[in-house]
């Protein structure tokens, strides 16, 4: 069978960089091909040049046996490939009709036809087997739903190759489930599909072929009857990788962390937290389970004193923590990794050391009165680098010159490294390579075998109930439910993320 997608020899270099070494893939009609890859290994950067997003040094790309245009978007559009991007690109105040024909409107005497707009979308929907509402507005839809108006969005082009981006990101395990069904369909009718995932339960269940890249070059190229997830991660990292967290049973003792009726605003000054009460006690690790927007950040934010609260305490130790106070919450025993590590967790000019200190710098044995001890710094930043195996040939250089999953281990030493009561770990290993995720998981059980109480919220139902304890759902800003980790059933907890009934 003739290849639909023919990728030879690309190479893309952005300045010193080397995204794309030589990388020559295929794809076939009807064929789902997975693309992995640690972050930063040219999954993305490989994808755009083939939908005319990015443009590469050298190499071909075919399409239907007819050579891209390198940079040439809307020549990809017309060769039939469709793109849906890992961040929706959808405009929130317009419905579904309008997002699906925005920029390519069916007119009648030279107006736009909503009427015929909304007959090619429910036809697109009756072909494709994509329920969506064609007059809901999209701010108001459940992700997975928006997740299908993208698709539908590049399957009206007539789509031949469908490139997806991480499409899995958001969804509950139904919606995933869903959309791997969806895509299925999609290659019995002849599409060819490219597929940029970082899960591997995915991958194992939907692929027909694997392509896995490691630092810009191809790794090598499987498919699921021939390799198992750790034989992938060892591809993906160059190592073997522990997948399965290695864990004892918890030893719950007193409570150190406690929230009550907290309620909280958003950005927006709409209310994000909607009364949430809960307890982690020292030596547990409390999972809150959730798809992202349903107040985690807000939660998160609150706790750590960073965002006001309406009303509602939190008590650390047995001692309540003053509103909107970031340092005493520290000075109280609270340790923080944010979700975003760049906004919140590091100074990238910084050194290495001074980020290693960067919420203690004036206490002892940092600093004597108004004068730092950078001996003291330095000799914590070399202790730190060795023991949470950051990968830097000096600490002292700085932390803009790290790798992604790097800089996320700066931030989890600074936190985990001063063994306070309290750990609140937010997004841990987003953006994280498998090898470095293996490695933060082992510190977050560290912390709570050590006595920590740990509250873990991550938008990775996997990731949550492979470390958690106990698992509280939270669905529009509540929780809905507590449930132990051992044991639990994920199609049930992913029903309640979505908001569905007990």
């Amino acid at each position: 069978m003739a290849s639909l997608l023919e990728i030879k020899d690309v190479t893309k270099t952005f300045g010193a960089v080397v995204a794309n070494d030589r990388i020559s893939l295929e794809v076939k009609p009807g064929e789902i091909v997975a693309l992995l890859g640690e972050n930063g290994a040219g999954k993305s950067t490989l994808v755009k040049a083939v939908f005319g997003l990015v443009r590469p040094d050298s190499g071909e790309i075919k399409v239907k046996g007819e050579a891209l245009e390198f940079g040439d978007t809307a020549g990809a559009i017309r060769r039939g490939v469709g793109m849906v991007h890992q961040h929706f690109q959808l405009v929130p105040v317009m419905s579904v009709t309008e997002n699906i024909i925005l920029g390519d409107e069916p007119r009648r005497a030279g107006f736009i036809s909503m009427k015929k707009a909304r007959e090619e979308v429910l036809a697109l929907v009756e072909k494709y087997g994509l329920e969506v509402d064609p007059d809901a507005i999209v701010e108001d839809l459940p992700v997975g739903t928006a997740q299908r108006v993208e698709i539908l969005k590049a399957l009206r082009k007539d789509v031949d190759l469908l490139i997806l981006d991480e499409p899995t990101a958001v969804l509950t395990p139904q919606e995933t489930d869903e959309l791997l069904q969806v895509l299925r369909n999609l290659a019995a009718k002849g599409v060819g599909i490219l597929f940029i995932t970082h899960k591997l339960r995915e991958v194992i269940a939907v692929a027909d072929r694997i392509v896995v890249l490691r630092g810009g070059k191809l790794a090598g190229v499987t498919t699921p009857k021939e390799s198992d997830e750790s034989d992938l991660a060892q591809m993906m990292v160059g190592r073997a990788v522990v997948l399965q967290v290695d864990k004892g049973e918890a030893k719950p003792s007193t409570v150190a962390l406690e929230v009550k009726d907290l309620r909280v605003l958003d950005d927006r000054k709409l209310e994000a937290v909607k009364g949430i009460s809960f307890q982690v006690h020292s030596g547990e690790i409390l999972g809150i389970a959730g798809v992202e927007g349903n107040g985690q950040r807000e939660l998160v934010e609150a706790i750590c004193a960073m965002r006001s609260r309406v009303s509602g305490e939190v008590i650390v130790t047995g001692k309540p923590l003053a509103n909107m106070r970031p340092k005493q919450a520290h000075l109280a025993g609270v340790s923080h990794i944010p979700e975003d590590r760049e906004k919140d967790g590091l100074v990238s000019s910084y050194s290495i050391a001074d980020n290693l200190v960067l919420n203690r710098f004036d206490q002892a044995p940092y600093a004597r009165g108004w004068i730092r001890d950078l001996d003291a710094v330095d000799e914590n930043g070399a202790a730190l680098v060795k023991t949470f195996d950051i990968r830097t040939p000096s600490h002292r250089n700085p932390a803009s010159s790290l790798s992604g999953g790097n800089r996320q281990k700066v931030v989890v030493a600074r936190e985990l490294s001063q063994n306070l009561p309290v750990v609140v770990a937010a997004q841990p290993t987003r953006g994280v390579d498998v090898g470095s995720i293996e490695f933060i998981h082992q510190q977050l059980i560290n912390a709570r075998d050590n006595g920590a109480a740990v509250l873990l919220v991550s938008a990775e139902l996997d990731e949550v109930l492979s470390l958690a304890d106990r698992v509280a759902v939270i669905s529009g800003g509540k929780i809905v439910a507590t449930v132990d980790a051992e044991g639990a059933d994920r199609n049930y907890i992913g029903r309640l993320m979505a908001g569905l009934k007990e």
